[in-house]
């Protein structure tokens, strides 16, 4: 009898840890993936006239497409956003040159999952930031210098890149997006059999833009090919993840750095129209951007979202779907969209703020509020924005203005640390003309 007794007690002790194991979210791996000066008007789902993303489309398709998802309006304050999860006004990170010399603990994305256990790579573009990859909490990586690395330029000045702490240079006929491609097919492989982060930062779309692989020796839309090129190694990494039977384990976001650069912005169009702003404006397309979630098995498919998104909402959702906890002692301005992911329901964001230089605004659903307390009506974006007379505002404007005057008001930008630079937002410590 007592023999009975304690075997049913282990068989009772035995089940429970996978009792547990059942109620709690399973922890996905994480690919996240961001295209450079890649706007919306640049992508096959989001209406794009002129260009055809048909691998993106189909990760739209089967997952989330999420139509207000911002970020700042150049590649260093977005970056930096991302990675730490802070506003530019809190770690200085409000122009490019600011971003690279802001203390490397800000950036906290890899050591997020490092402390979840998970194997991690970084690949691409990094230069905007401080440090190298490893000092951040990244276990692989790959980096190369400056942004748009493609093909060599000159033969007699080849580009020169990272992997490990090991310096290569890029040979004549290598084409880095296909070595960047191989590298992170290498890191799944090596750890398919674990819990894996990988944070692509892809060469493409950023200029100079040069012929891809494919282009035509005719070609008359280099920028095309170039973002058919990324949209095929997109489907080649899918296609990897397929082959190791990885997909229902591995949640993809994707999504662009900023809006679409000023030489191909006219070229842009959604619906015959130009949309307001690109890279490196206030304006509504300088920092909406393209962005996509894909979780076969958790995400439904098919998905349209309008809620407001901020980028550094990015790092407590990832927090979130590792089962770590942030540091308790920094102020983490994200808000976690991992229920959403999961198809549980979640109070979505308010508003989101945006900064480059000492300019910003913060943004509702319908309108926004700059630093200039000018109002905008929100309701034509992205192709219009419309400045809101004081002295005939609606009772809804009015009731905008008050509310998001608070938001401003509790976030205080002014009062952080404030943009010494030349005002654009790209340099440092130069006088604005």
């Amino acid at each position: 009898m007592k023999s009975c007794i304690l075997l049913l007690f282990f068989i009772s002790c035995s089940a429970i840890p996978h009792l547990l194991l059942a109620a709690t979210p399973e922890k996905p791996n994480v690919i996240f993936i961001l295209a450079d000066d890649l706007g919306i008007g640049n992508v096959g789902c989001y209406g794009s006239d002129r260009y055809k993303t048909p691998n993106i489309d189909k990760l739209a398709a089967t997952g989330i497409r999420f139509t207000q998802g911002f970020t700042a309006a150049l590649c260093g304050p977005s970056r930096a956003l991302i990675m730490s999860g802070r506003y530019a006004f809190r770690n200085g990170s409000t122009n490019q040159d600011a971003c690279m010399v802001m203390p490397i603990s800000e950036l906290q994305l890899g050591q997020t999952f490092k402390t979840a256990g998970y194997k991690s790579s970084f690949i691409g573009k990094w230069g905007q930031i401080p440090g190298e990859p490893d000092e951040a909490g990244f276990d692989d990586y790959l980096r190369f210098k400056g942004s748009g690395v493609y093909f060599n330029k000159q033969p007699d000045k080849p580009e020169q890149y990272r992997v490990n702490r090991k310096e290569l240079k890029l040979g004549n006929k290598e084409y880095m997006p296909d070595i960047m491609h191989d590298q992170a097919v290498e890191f799944i492989k090596l750890h398919k059999d674990k819990s894996f982060f990988l944070y692509y930062s892809m060469s493409h779309v950023h200029g100079d833009i040069l012929p891809t692989p494919d282009s035509p020796s005719n070609s008359k839309d280099l920028f095309g090919d170039n973002i058919l090129y990324m949209d095929k190694l997109i489907g080649k990494l899918v296609a990897e993840l397929d082959a190791v039977k990885l997909r229902e384990k591995t949640l993809i976001i994707f999504m662009g750095d900023n809006g679409t650069g000023k030489g191909q912005n006219e070229l842009s169009t959604i619906g015959g129209r130009n949309v307001s702003g690109m890279k490196g404006t206030m304006l509504e397309c300088g920092g909406l951007v393209p962005m996509i979630a894909n979780w076969p098995g958790t995400i439904t498919g098919g998905e349209i979202s309008d809620n407001l998104i901020d980028s550094t909402d990015l790092l407590p959702t990832f927090a979130d779907l590792a089962g770590v906890r942030l540091p308790d002692n920094i102020v983490f301005d994200g808000q976690s969209f991992a229920s959403q992911l999961r198809g549980q329901q979640a109070k979505p964001r308010e508003w989101i703020f945006n900064q480059l230089a000492r300019m910003w605004y913060v943004r509702n659903a319908q309108y926004k509020l700059n630093e200039r307390g000018e109002l905008y009506d929100m309701s034509g974006a992205p192709f219009t924005e419309t400045l809101v007379d004081t002295r005939s505002q609606s009772a809804v404007a009015a009731d905008a203005r008050a509310k998001l005057t608070i938001v401003l008001s509790k976030l205080d930008p002014a009062g952080g640390i404030l943009d010494h630079g030349d005002g654009s937002g790209r340099h440092a410590g130069k006088a604005k003309k």
